[in-house]
């Protein structure tokens, strides 16, 4: 039985003068897979071997987002970015970092991240994030087979779960930014998906009035976990995000309401 744990409230990330907890439990590895796969069709996220969810005591901005790939159909501005791509050579790898890899992760922190929270982060480290994985984890390789030595320009750490692909972290050659490598690399996951069968790509948490979130809410039909369950974002009028502290229900109730993988899964 998986034990949950909280947080410490520390600055939100996304959202300025707002304070974040999170929810969270380890993956052990003997349940690891069943465990990822159903808690991420409850909203939660992986992080090496931890599932977290927010769990905030005066706000539900953060909300998980998948998009479904047999309705998806890309805007006029994503077939330009395919388009615009089509020379990037997808690559599907076991979950092994490289030095290449890490030395595109470190040119696209530097250029984009300078102060975040990965910027610190050294070559062992980074092996860490994308091997220490217990679930089916794949590094996802973009490289330009037009350029001499066939260059790496992009890089998804992707999780494979029963009803979908997650989209761990991804990085890309700064000096591509105009081209939208990052749109690039999700409607191929959306392809990525439906080559395999699987109904769901999950984008990680998607905040409403986060400016550098904004972009997921572009991909349609995108459903988000809202008030416990997937709707169909195009479905709610309004997204309420705020939420009174007296409201917030205790973490016991939140934990008890979570649904755990059946015993024969694990």
């Amino acid at each position: 039985m998986p034990q949950f744990y909280v947080t410490a409230p520390q600055p939100c990330p996304y959202l300025e003068g707002r304070v974040e907890r999170k929810l969270f439990t380890s993956l052990a590895n003997r349940s690891a897979q069943a465990l990822n796969d159903t808690l991420s069709q409850q909203g939660f996220r992986r992080s090496q071997n931890v599932l977290y969810r927010p769990s905030c005591a005066d706000c539900s901005a953060c909300l998980s987002a998948r998009i479904r790939v047999a309705d998806f159909k890309p805007s006029r501005n994503q077939r330009r970015v395919v388009k615009r791509n089509e020379m990037l050579e997808r690559n599907v790898m076991n979950a092994w970092a490289t030095e290449e890899q890490y030395d595109l992760f470190r040119r696209y922190l530097d250029a984009r991240h300078a102060d975040g929270g990965m910027a610190d982060m050294d070559m062992f480290e980074y092996a860490a994030m994308v091997e220490e994985s217990p679930v089916v984890s794949r590094v996802i390789e973009y490289n330009d087979p037009t350029e001499p030595g066939h260059p790496l320009k992009a890089v998804c750490l992707t999780d494979v779960l029963q009803d979908g692909v997650s989209m761990v972290y991804s990085f890309f050659e700064p000096s591509l930014a105009p081209r939208s490598v990052g749109t690039h690399l999700i409607v191929d996951h959306v392809a990525l998906a439906a080559e395999m069968g699987l109904p769901y790509v999950y984008l990680g948490y998607w905040v409403p009035g986060s400016p550098k979130m904004q972009y997921k809410s572009r991909f349609r039909p995108l459903e988000i976990f809202y008030q416990g369950e997937w709707t169909d974002l195009s479905q709610i009028a309004r997204v309420d995000t705020e939420k009174h502290p007296l409201t917030a229900d205790p973490i016991q109730d939140q934990v008890a309401a979570i649904q755990l993988p059946r015993v024969t899964d694990i």
